[in-house]
């Protein structure tokens, strides 16, 4: 990087000149001043008496006195001998002020500068160019532009250096467009910028970025007779690479008559920062051929190519230059192979590297924290953090949000608690990196409220603030939220490809299909749609397919690049629908194509067998998953077999596949048969499986399978059974999530929970279904509190179906989407409700996608009893 020189003060000129003074000289001096006889003086006014001591002042040659006593750093004194001249209105020289406000800068004192100012100001109405620059100098130093923006309106003239300085304290604090409008304004006042005035505008420029002045600026330095200086053409470079103009940025380095080590790091770096390592790399080899000795910057620069572009021989071999030469021994070196070696997943040479460091510093500790939190090895990162903490180092902002990832990842709440706390008291939280973690972690312990309260106290929001967020309300369950949230993130930000996934994924959750149409027009205007990545087209595909437009999911999915993940979420959708023939289909067109299949293909066409009744084509693909494409099965296959078999009747034959299975059956495979055994009443086979699932269930904890065994007890007449379990669920604290159900109208979505009756239209819809109730005979159909049912289904779809036909134009089909299972009776009903009204009514479970029409649904009852079974 181009570096400026600073233009010296006046001050800071006769402070060196000072202290090139003879020591003995300087020694002779002070202790005359202080053995001389000092007289005692008094004024009174009034009733009040100011007295100075007799060691106050020496009335010979006050101004002397203050000079030295700057010279030997004390500022206190030297305060307290210039507000008594004051007081006694003696005469105090330009140079004596310039020469405190000299120490006070250089103390970082802005108090006792304040003071020295406002003596000043009391003193004089315009200042000269020395005392104005020193003050000015000072105050910039300090960062207080207001009192160096109103110094440089007293001065009574400027020059040059007057500029630089005001300038250059614009651009460091952030104020970009001031320092480039006073940089003009200093050209209509006719002073020609000089070595120091380009450096620090030029910097300016690459900050905002904005080329179009830089090469403004640039044209300004030809004008001015400044394109053989080294610096500037340092700075020149750093503003190409900066605003991305690699190619200018080169052309002014081969033009330099003299490059220094500061052009080369400038130029090299500039590479890497545009995604040019091997040109980077390329110009580091010419360095060394030119014979100019890489520094520290260098070193470290190359070594961070090397972990961009994944080479680990080209940073053993840096690394074998580094030790024979005199910065072998820098932490920063150590530090930059840390998070090469990591990177690469060379984790003996990174804790090789990281162990012999003998003074680690706070860089060193996160390297190695975040090298394993980032390649999921987050006890490990835990490990090092604890050892950080004994060895004393203070963790920074990045070491923080590293350990909380860690934390979000083990879901370890309490130590999360703790560094949240940790990061209050320190001042942490204030970094938007830190905040962010803590959204994650709330998130993954499914405490997402104080995930939003952590959102919402951040001052800077950021892209990342509001995906991560977007994120945490759809993985728990508040998608429909998280909505909310994504509408208003574009008032104020610009989503990005993981913003817009993440939302997507959330659309499809509850069925919101006008807001992903929205979403997928505008990513078609933001150019994301098209920008080569992999995984948004995939989003929109997933999203269409849950929210049941199968039409439009197949012309997203003929339009976008394939990949695996494409047709696994196309078989799966078909899944979903028991639409097995289409599966298969996909399935040999996807083999025709060349794309080998993975794992969750089988797991979507044993899925869409089952639900079809093509138990022997299941069968044969479960082979073939081993025998041609050398795939061993995994317990999720063997579930979906078990699934298979025993949703068509052949319970017999499914725990016969359980018990000669290679590997231990899981809790899911006994589930799958204990559900086998519900739709078909068979009793002796489902308390088998209802045992075996109580005794895994005991260290799961899953609500999911207590409430697959209170249904199948419920069916069977067990009541004793389903309150027993319901007691167990409540000691344990285990909750089961309410029925929800979402309907999107009109472009909005909404949700209702089962059992509240604090919803719109309460009694139209009420009015609605009572006479669907009395239409099939039942006063009320299916909503007795003690439904068997009622513990998976909810029947909060009945709810949103009802409203979508008080909501909806005759013969507009309905989606609707829930949380939960649909039970049997509602099922039934909707098969009715499709029926009287002649609408599509599609409703989709965590289980299957189901699409009523004309008093039949498209999974053809499977998965419900048979008719006439009882």
């Amino acid at each position: 990087m181009a570096v400026s020189a600073k233009t010296p003060t006046v001050s800071s000129c006769h402070s060196d000149l000072s202290n090139s003074l003879h020591h003995n000289q300087i020694s002779q001096t002070i202790n005359f001043l202080v053995s001389s006889r000092s007289c005692k003086l008094s004024l009174q006014k009034k009733h009040k008496i100011f007295v100075v001591s007799t060691d106050s002042i020496d009335t010979r040659d006050p101004n002397s006195v203050i000079c030295d006593l700057c010279l030997r750093g004390n500022l206190e004194q030297a305060l307290i001998q210039l507000t008594a001249m004051k007081k006694l209105r003696l005469s105090v020289e330009e140079e004596t002020y310039i020469t405190v406000i000299d120490l006070c800068e250089r103390k970082r004192a802005e108090p006792q500068g304040r003071q020295v100012y406002i003596l000043i100001k009391n003193s004089t109405t315009q200042l000269s160019i020395r005392l104005g620059n020193s003050l000015l100098s000072m105050f910039v130093r300090l960062g207080n532009l207001v009192e160096a923006w109103y110094v440089f309106g007293k001065m009574s003239e400027r020059n040059v250096f007057s500029w630089n300085v005001l300038i250059g304290g614009y651009a460091k604090a952030g104020y970009f467009d001031e320092a480039l409008n006073l940089y003009h304004r200093m050209l209509w006042a006719g002073l020609l910028p000089d070595v120091y005035t380009f450096p620090s505008i030029l910097r300016t420029c690459g900050a905002i970025p904005d080329l179009l002045r830089g090469r403004e600026v640039h044209l300004h330095v030809l004008r001015f007779g400044f394109e053989s200086d080294t610096d500037v053409n340092n700075s020149l470079i750093t503003m190409y690479v900066k605003c991305g103009d690699v190619y200018s940025a080169r052309i002014v380095f081969d033009k330099m008559p003299v490059k220094d080590t500061i052009s080369w790091n400038a130029m090299i770096s500039g590479y890497f920062e545009n995604d040019k390592c091997l040109e980077g790399l390329n110009l580091f080899l010419d360095m060394l051929h030119h014979s100019v000795a890489p520094d520290l910057m260098t070193m470290t620069s190359v070594i961070s190519a090397c972990e961009f572009i994944g080479d680990e021989r080209l940073g053993k071999t840096l690394q074998g230059y580094a030790t024979k030469h005199e910065y072998r021994k820098d932490v920063s070196i150590d530090n930059s192979l840390i998070q090469l070696y990591s990177s690469l997943g060379s984790w003996e040479e990174a804790e090789k590297i990281f162990t012999r460091i003998t003074s680690k510093d706070v860089v060193s500790w996160t390297s190695m924290i975040s090298g394993y939190e980032n390649n999921s090895q987050p006890e490990k990162a835990l490990e090092v953090y604890n050892n950080m903490r004994k060895d004393h180092v203070a963790p920074d902002e990045i070491t923080l949000a590293s350990v909380i990832s860690a934390c979000a990842s083990l879901q370890l709440l309490d130590m999360g608690i703790e560094l949240h706390e940790f990061a209050k008291k320190t001042g942490l939280i204030s970094y938007t990196i830190v905040a962010n973690s803590l959204i994650d972690l709330y998130s993954k312990c499914k405490l997402i409220d104080k995930g939003i309260e952590v959102f919402q106290h951040i001052p800077n929001k950021n892209v990342i603030s509001w995906t991560s967020i977007i994120l945490g309300l759809k993985i728990n369950n508040r998608s429909l939220e998280a909505l909310s949230f994504f509408r208003k993130m574009k008032l104020t930000s610009t989503p990005n490809s993981i913003t817009l996934i993440s939302i997507l994924s959330a659309c499809g959750k509850i069925g919101a299909l006008m807001a992903g149409k929205e979403i997928h027009a505008y990513t078609l205007r933001a150019g994301l749609a098209c920008s080569g990545s992999k995984y948004l087209p995939n989003a929109l595909l997933d999203m269409y397919t849950k929210c049941g437009k199968m039409d439009t999911a197949l012309i997203q999915f003929n339009s976008q690049h394939k990949d695996i993940t494409s047709w696994n979420i196309l078989l799966n959708g078909y899944a979903q629908r028991g639409k097995g023939k289409e599966a298969i289909d996909l399935f040999n067109k996807m083999v025709k194509e060349s794309v080998k299949p993975d794992g969750v293909t089988f797991i979507s066409l044993l899925c869409a067998c089952g639900r079809s009744g093509m138990v022997e084509k299941g069968l044969e693909y479960f082979n073939i998953m081993t025998e041609n494409y050398n795939l061993t099965p995994n317990l999720k296959h063997y579930a979906c077999v078990v699934d298979l078999l025993g949703r068509n009747g052949k319970l017999e034959e499914a725990y016969l596949f359980i018990k000669k299975m290679d590997i231990k059956p899981d809790i899911a495979i006994f589930g799958a048969l204990l559900n086998s055994c519900r739709i078909y009443s068979w009793v002796d086979l489902g308390e088998i499986a209802a045992r075996r699932i109580y005794e895994m269930n005991e260290k799961d904890q899953s609500v999911g399978y207590y409430t697959l065994l209170c249904n199948f007890y419920s069916d069977i007449g067990r009541f004793d059974e389903v309150g027993r379990l319901k007691r167990v669920m409540r000691e344990k604290g285990v909750t089961v999530d309410p029925g929800c159900s979402w309907v999107e109208v009109k472009g909005s979505v909404h949700a209702f929970l089962s059992g509240d009756k604090n919803y719109p239209q309460e009694k139209e819809i009420e009015g609605v279904l009572n006479g669907f109730y009395e239409k099939m005979g039942e006063k009320e159909y299916g909503v007795d509190d003690d439904c068997k049912d009622e513990v998976l289904c909810g029947h909060s779809e009945r709810l949103a179906i009802g409203f979508g036909l008080i909501n909806t134009a005759p013969g507009m089909p309905i989606r609707v989407t829930k949380n939960l299972y649909m039970c049997e009776e509602c099922h039934d009903l909707v098969k009715f409700v499709s029926k009287v009204v002649r609408r599509e009514i599609g409703v989709r479970d965590i289980e299957c996608f189901h699409v009523f029409k004309d008093g039949l649904c498209s999974c053809g009852d499977v998965g419900f009893k048979p008719k006439g079974l009882k």
